[in-house]
């Protein structure tokens, strides 16, 4: 996989201000809020700072958690899993592979999916791309 970097101008000019604070320095939007926490429609999920494929539909569920989850990438080499010790807690941050952009943190409390993972991702760090080809 050939891993994409750019420079912090770089990425500041090609985000906006929240996509670059949740994407770049790992802020969060608040639940709820996510353009994709209700997407329904059969497609890919690919991170917003490069266009990897991250996560497909079939694996996304309703956590009622307030973010879009999944039970798994599409594939392990899609993401990056780095321990977060931010805010006094433990918890995993995922990255994408390709770029290194902060898409959420991954939970291993979701025992009603096949691997009992909750990847609790941030809508803005995610473009959705229907099965069709239109992207959202």
């Amino acid at each position: 996989m050939t891993k994409i970097e750019k420079t912090d101008e770089q990425w500041r000019a090609e985000l906006d201000a929240f996509e670059y604070q949740v994407l770049r320095q790992a802020a969060t939007e608040r639940p709820g809020t996510g353009k994709l926490l209700d997407e329904d429609r059969e497609g890919i999920y690919r991170c917003r700072g490069c266009g990897a494929e991250l996560f497909r539909s079939t694996t996304k569920f309703d956590a009622h958690c307030g973010w879009p989850s999944f039970y798994a990438p599409q594939d392990s080499d899609a993401v990056e899993l780095v321990e977060d010790r931010s805010h006094g807690m433990v918890r995993t941050e995922v990255r994408c592979a390709s770029c290194g952009s902060h898409l959420g943190h991954v939970f291993d409390d979701a025992p009603q999916t096949p691997t009992g993972d909750r990847f609790c991702m941030n809508s803005v760090s995610l473009t959705f791309e229907e099965a069709s080809g239109a992207t959202a």
